[in-house]
């Protein structure tokens, strides 16, 4: 399943008019300090630090308690959160379950199949009918922490989102517009976009391997703006993994920021997918995508199929057509005698004779290529040619996992 960018809106009965100015106005102030501020390095790097620390949150702690935090550690993330202007943890949190558990359907808040700019912007600024599905929330509202931080959000919100970012740079090194619009206006409109870039980027741009039933993927380029939120197919597959990335050298600088909680004290039972079946939902993928190869291949005819010929009929058309047996199939040859790397001689003095044992290895072991061609050019099964013939490898069935492409192959044309 893959949404388009084209838009599959559903009926609209309003504008939320309060998220549409912030959404316009936020980015335009940022944008002014170009012209107004002043050049300012401290300021530059400040408001990067500022925006990684916006975009740790409340993702895998709250959403997926994909660890435990401690008190200090919690109180970091929640102003984190806070400063990034979406919601209280509880909202955020009990929203974001309610997408995991009805992904891709009507009951998720974001769903992908009504189209990528809907996902990345139109559920927020639009009036629907539409409702979140219900989504399991009593650990949250037993927190009295979260709670506390839901019931003050809209104070804390211009303190973490507005007062401190503008407030450090003007006070310490006095770029007091720098601050505002930068460290402020501007890593506040990334902080938003790169956030909204998981309900529609990540459900756009990339690969799936571990499950391609639903919209989420993986990329690069997302796991980039949201801290490492990218790797988004494996996310929906383990959700309650702490990782998003399981190499080394994927970017997840969240993780890592979870990692060196751990090792200072701050978080501990980081939760991790068993490895075994992690492997299963990539070795899933990997044989379902042969799949798709296999049925791309033209395999030769079941051998049930073809018409039994006797040993007389064999030699008498023979004398007509280079008809050559092989393991107890008749072959016609004649579409490849000019072709026949050893020449076409030695194809006409084989027809009407049983040429098995020069095939396989009397004279030359022929190749892998060399079976399979020479199963395309079977035209029938020698009476009481063979005791037994091998089982073909039809194309409707997929290779069994114990089973090498290599065997499988091999019992195909023999």
């Amino acid at each position: 399943m893959r949404i388009t960018i084209f838009d599959n809106f559903p009926p609209i009965k309003g504008v939320r008019w309060f998220n549409v100015w912030v959404f316009i106005i936020t980015p335009l102030l940022g944008l002014a300090g170009f012209f107004y501020a002043p050049s300012s390095r401290a300021t530059a790097a400040f408001s990067v630090l500022y925006y990684v620390f916006s975009m740790l949150g409340y993702h895998r702690l709250w959403s997926h308690r994909s660890y435990n935090a401690s008190i200090p550690l919690q109180l970091f993330l929640l102003a984190a959160g806070t400063s990034a202007a979406q919601g209280s943890a509880f909202f955020w949190s009990r929203s974001h379950r309610s997408h995991h558990r009805y992904t891709d359907t009507d009951k998720d808040p974001y769903n992908a199949n009504r189209g990528f700019w809907w996902n990345h912007l139109g559920w927020m600024v639009f009036i629907t009918d539409l409702h979140s599905g219900p989504a399991d929330a009593s650990d949250l509202k037993k927190d009295k922490l979260l709670q506390l931080q839901h019931s003050w959000y809209f104070f804390l919100l211009p303190i973490w989102a507005i007062i401190v970012p503008t407030v450090i740079p003007g006070y310490f090194w006095g770029d007091w517009i720098g601050g505002f619009c930068f460290a402020t206006m501007l890593r506040m409109t990334f902080a938003h976009h790169s956030t909204f870039a998981l309900n529609s980027v990540a459900h756009y741009l990339g690969s799936a391997p571990f499950d391609d039933r639903l919209t989420p993927r993986d990329h690069f380029i997302t796991a980039i703006v949201t801290m490492g939120e990218g790797y988004h197919n494996f996310h929906h597959q383990f959700p309650m993994d702490y990782r998003n990335a399981i190499r080394w050298y994927q970017f997840d600088p969240t993780k890592w920021f979870i990692g060196a909680c751990k090792i200072l004290g701050f978080a501990s039972h980081l939760r991790t997918f068993s490895g075994n079946e992690i492997k299963k939902g990539q070795l899933t993928m990997k044989l379902k995508n042969l799949k798709r190869v296999q049925e791309e291949i033209v395999w030769p005819m079941p051998t049930d199929k073809l018409p039994v010929i006797t040993w007389d009929t064999f030699q008498k058309e023979s004398k007509d057509c280079p008809l050559i047996l092989i393991a107890g199939f008749v072959h016609d040859v004649s579409s490849f005698i000019k072709e026949h790397p050893g020449g076409s001689e030695i194809l006409k003095q084989s027809a009407g004779k049983d040429m098995t044992p020069a095939f396989f290895g009397g004279v030359y072991d022929h190749s892998n290529a060399a079976h399979n061609l020479l199963s395309m050019l079977r035209v029938g099964v020698l009476e009481n040619g063979v005791e037994t013939l091998a089982e073909p490898v039809k194309p409707e069935h997929a290779i069994p996992p114990s089973q090498s492409l290599y065997v499988a192959t091999r019992r195909q044309v023999i």
